[in-house]
């Protein structure tokens, strides 16, 4: 009698998700079980990582824009602004030479800066005598008192001015803006009278400025009798 062959015994297969007889959990049963509601677990650890992430991409930013500029300053295509030397002052006054002129072509206003009546009639006086051409005779204010006189032309005016400071003994020059070659004689408490007109000193010479000296330009109401 023939022997009938042994059959094999049908193997099921094996479920993908039990390992020997345990269940493994899966992504859709922790779904099913932890519902994303929406909220943070932890709301303080949450905002701590926020706050160290958006510091470091600072840092990072901040660091990339230091590399940047270090690498354009090195070459030159950043330059920082060197700030310039203060120049320093250089006095503005005209230092000639100068010769004398004629006192007939000088005219000459003489303004009076202090109190004493009749100071400027007096001076007036004296150098219509040395030939110079009167114009204004008044007065006006200045900031510097105890002076002999403050001597005062435009551009055009130096060697005119040069002339009068070589005449009135002790004086300062103030340039104005003035289009015309006349000079203003504004006299002050020390004037007392001209240098003799044989002890003038007619060499070539240069403008004596006092820059912090000022004249104004407005005549004084002053009602004392120049």
């Amino acid at each position: 009698m023939a022997r009938t062959p042994k059959r094999k015994p049908v193997r099921s297969k094996r479920n993908p998700i039990e390992w020997h007889g345990h269940r493994i959990v899966t992504e859709n049963d922790l779904e099913t079980v932890f519902a994303d509601d929406g909220n943070v677990e932890r709301p303080h650890i949450y905002m701590r990582r926020l706050r160290h992430g958006i510091v470091l991409v600072l840092l990072v930013a901040l660091l990339a824009a230091a590399v940047f500029f270090a690498l354009a300053l090195a070459r030159g295509d950043i330059k920082l602004p060197v700030p310039e030397a203060t120049p320093t002052p250089v006095s503005a006054c005209p230092l000639g030479p100068f010769d004398l002129v004629d006192p007939a072509t000088v005219t000459v206003n003489i303004l009076n800066s202090t109190s004493i009546a009749g100071l400027a009639g007096n001076a007036s006086a004296a150098l219509e005598e040395r030939g110079f051409v009167l114009g204004t005779i008044g007065n006006r204010s200045v900031a510097q008192t105890n002076m002999t006189a403050i001597i005062v032309s435009g551009p055009d005016g130096h060697a005119q001015a040069f002339t009068l400071q070589r005449i009135i003994p002790e004086t300062v020059y103030v340039e104005d803006e003035r289009p015309d070659a006349t000079v203003d004689v504004v006299l002050g408490s020390e004037f007392e009278s001209l240098v003799p007109a044989e002890e003038v000193n007619a060499e070539p010479g240069g403008l004596t400025c006092e820059l912090a000296s000022t004249a104004s330009a407005t005549p004084s109401p002053s009602p004392s009798a120049p």
